[in-house]
């Protein structure tokens, strides 16, 4: 195998360059010379509006883009929920590595669960689908905005913000903070992103040669899990600025999809959709997904839903 010299475009937040120094650890030891570029990206800086009203979570990895673009990088490290559905033409994903815990977790310094929270506690997240599907749990309780990296949220969680936050497992699993979480959420109670917990690298189309290299990393069923997640949100013109969620497990070769839409102002029920079928390639999972979203959009329109934008009321000013 050709050995490369390598450099890794990642954001500077502890846990974007956790997952950039883990794959920077594997492609050592394949004899890479691997080195890290690390860049703060407008989604870094923008912490005082939702991601929806700024551009959404593509904002994460723009300037990571620019970086590949211009060969100052040879591939970017992402947390595939961060990823937009459509790449930019030139750009493409050339590997999926195993999947972290998908879950989401409950993270609170005084109560053990969601159910054990009191009425009208304050609950922190800045996402829309975990909006909908707290308030969908538990609508006495209050939703708040919760923006900036992992640090910063438990941070303004301990300094009594809030009672709970909703956090990806995933990220604290991999910064040795599990013992944070108090309880997970089963997927069948509130389900992930689509893509949550998988790390996603992305590079230049025409890099062959770093194709090739990174083919050893990939998880082929976490690839196609997540392929037929991301679909759904592909075909529902999913962003953050939608409540959409998306979640896949493989036996053997069938492959099961649950995707959900909730409404962020909790006044329409959740609308949830289950298929399963036999998927052989990428392709076949993401077909599947594209199934599974037409079947939502239907059922969503049917109860007199919409995918509209939110409106301001969600966002802090």
């Amino acid at each position: 195998m050709t050995t490369l010299n390598i450099t890794i475009a990642t954001r500077e937040s502890r846990l974007a360059l956790w997952q950039a120094e883990h794959v920077q650890a594997l492609l050592t030891t394949l004899g890479h010379q691997v080195s890290l570029l690390g860049m703060t990206t407008l989604g870094d800086q923008i912490l005082d509006r939702s991601l929806s009203k700024v551009g959404g979570k593509g904002l994460f990895v723009k300037e990571l883009e620019v970086a590949l673009e211009e060969g100052r990088a040879d591939l970017a490290v992402h947390s595939l929920k961060d990823v937009p559905m459509e790449l930019p033409p030139g750009f493409s994903l050339a590997c999926v590595m195993e999947r972290e815990d998908p879950r989401d977790a409950f993270v609170s310094n005084h109560h053990a669960n969601l159910a054990s929270l009191p009425q009208g506690a304050v609950v922190g997240t800045s996402s829309l689908r975990r909006m909908a599907q707290l308030r969908s749990l538990r609508p006495d309780l209050k939703i708040e905005p919760l923006r900036g990296n992992l640090d910063t949220r438990l941070r303004k969680l301990d300094e009594g913000g809030y009672d709970a936050i909703v956090l990806a497992a995933a990220g604290l699993k991999r910064l040795g903070l599990g013992a944070r979480i108090r309880a997970v959420f089963e997927p069948s109670v509130m389900l992930p992103a689509a893509g949550q917990g998988a790390l996603g690298i992305e590079v230049r189309t025409n890099r062959q040669d770093v194709i090739d290299a990174l083919a050893t990393l990939a998880h082929q069923t976490s690839w196609l899990a997540v392929s037929a997640e991301r679909a759904v949100s592909r075909a529902m013109g999913g962003s953050c600025s939608m409540p959409l969620a998306a979640y896949a497990t493989l036996k053997g070769d069938m492959l099961t999809l649950d995707a959900a839409w909730g409404d962020p102002e909790g006044v329409l029920a959740m609308v949830c959709v289950q298929q399963s079928g036999f998927v052989s390639d990428l392709a076949s999972a993401a077909a599947l997904g594209e199934r599974v979203a037409a079947q939502l959009q239907k059922n969503v329109l049917a109860q007199g839903g919409s995918f509209a934008p939110p409106s301001d009321s969600l966002t802090p000013h």
